[in-house]
């Protein structure tokens, strides 16, 4: 039906602008007057006739007159043509959007409206997942609470792309349906316009479903680069800061003014205990304290040290000293752990998970005082007398630590090897296990002179 009234309104048009040529043909046989003017007739009025009046019509003004009369009916006629091909061709628009809405719209919109809602539904939890990806660290680090886990948000990515997949798939079998329903000549009308596309000898039409496949493409590819650029942030993650901390303590240089006071909410009167950390130092000099507790008394009751590369752990004093050799690198992480009973007075230091040394009969029945003060960096020193004057004076930058430190810990009790082990593994969560005296993320620490945390 649409090729053939296209058919009759292509004949019409050519049917009325061949008889414009058959009307000019006439006109230049029916009046072949020549271009020549007789002084007769170009004789002037004399003075005494009327300026109103005139004569017999001349062969000229016959003339003018036919030309007018004829350029009129031609363009009358060109206007009735032009109106009949204009309302010919607006009936062809109709029947061909009546077409279009019998045979495409069912199928055609409901695919289209498949895709555009998928596709908003992923825009939308697409969004979510990388505000929470964003902003994650900086809340979770405000209140004191572990980030979100990069597993997490990874399973989340992989549960976009697993619906993707699936309405993928429905939009194949919708597509298939409406294939397998539609005759010839059915088109679908689409963001990219109204297909048909001939198929066989028999000019079968196949429908082509082109926005909403692009739309699910641009979803699948933005999830894909997602998903690469939150493994990138996992490993990168993994390389600044070990066992899933999400924080660190910066010590950028040596100083005496340098150092993080740490204000545990319980007694450290202990006669047991466990102290865990991660350090990274930048140099190390004969001796770098990392922790250190004392009070008036005794400034030295525990100290863990580092002594270019090797480590040292002390309770009680200088002379109950473990040390392990070749343990530490600058530049490099390295999980040390120092545990103390006193019931059996036996001191072991850990390194990397591995017991690096231990020594029996460290201060065996000594019970750790209360009251003393706790540090990160520095060893309070000269407290008693020493001549020195400000609180920065009881500090030797000598013994400053310079690095990066984390997953700071204390325990009430000697820990097994099997939970130290946990605690040293790279791919574990280390900093999410809390110590019972000193929890890392959650006991208050405070930094001075230049320390911060950084994330």
């Amino acid at each position: 039906m649409f090729l053939w009234r296209l058919l009759e309104a292509v004949c019409l048009l050519s049917v009325c602008v061949y008889a414009s040529f058959i009307y000019d043909d006439g006109l230049d046989t029916n009046y072949p007057f020549e271009n020549e003017i007789t002084q007769a007739e170009t004789t002037q009025p004399t003075e005494s006739s009327a300026p109103c009046s005139s004569g017999d019509l001349t062969k000229w003004d016959k003339l003018f007159s036919m030309l007018e009369n004829s350029q009129m009916r031609e363009n009358m006629l060109l206007q009735y043509t032009s109106d009949i091909v204009k309302v010919e061709m607006g009936s062809l628009r109709d029947e061909m959007l009546k077409f279009v809405a019998q045979y495409s719209g069912s199928c055609g919109a409901a695919v289209e409206t498949a895709g555009r809602q998928m596709n908003l539904q992923m825009e939308a939890r697409l969004r979510e997942t990388l505000e929470q990806q964003k902003h994650g660290d900086l809340t979770s680090a405000a209140s004191g609470k572990s980030a979100g886990d990069p597993d997490q948000l990874e399973a989340t990515l992989q549960q976009l792309l697993t619906a993707a997949r699936t309405q993928a798939s429905r939009l194949a079998k919708m597509e298939s349906s409406c294939l397998g329903s539609s005759g010839a000549g059915v088109g679908v009308n689409t963001k990219s316009g109204f297909h048909l596309r001939g198929d066989g000898p028999t000019g079968h039409s196949e429908q082509e479903v082109t926005s909403a496949e692009a739309a699910l493409d641009d979803v699948l590819a933005a999830l894909q680069v997602v998903k690469g650029e939150l493994e990138e942030l996992k490993s990168s993650r993994q390389t600044s800061l070990p066992a899933g901390c999400e924080m660190a303590l910066l010590f950028p240089m040596r100083s005496r003014r340098i150092y993080t006071a740490v204000l545990p909410d319980v007694s450290l009167s202990l006669s047991s205990f466990t102290a865990c950390m991660w350090v990274k130092p930048t140099t190390v000099s004969n001796k770098t304290v990392l922790l250190s507790y004392g009070n008036r008394r005794n400034p030295y009751e525990i100290q863990l040290l580092l002594g270019h590369t090797s480590a040292l752990f002390t309770v009680g004093g200088e002379a109950h000293l473990v040390e392990a050799g070749r343990v530490a690198n600058p530049g490099q992480w390295i999980h040390l752990c120092g545990a103390w009973s006193s019931e059996q007075g036996l001191a072991t230091l850990w390194a990397d998970g591995r017991k690096a040394a231990s020594s029996p009969g460290v201060a065996e029945g000594h019970v750790l005082p209360a009251g003393g003060t706790l540090q990160l960096g520095q060893e309070r020193n000269g407290c008693c007398g020493s001549g020195a004057t400000g609180f920065e004076a009881t500090f030797d930058p000598e013994l400053a630590f310079a690095g990066k430190m984390t997953g700071v810990n204390v325990w009430d009790r000697v820990l097994s090897e099997e939970e130290i082990s946990q605690l040293a593994s790279q791919q574990g969560q280390g900093c999410q296990q809390k110590g019972s005296t000193v929890a890392w993320g959650v006991t208050e620490m405070v930094p001075h002179g230049g320390a911060q945390f950084i994330y």
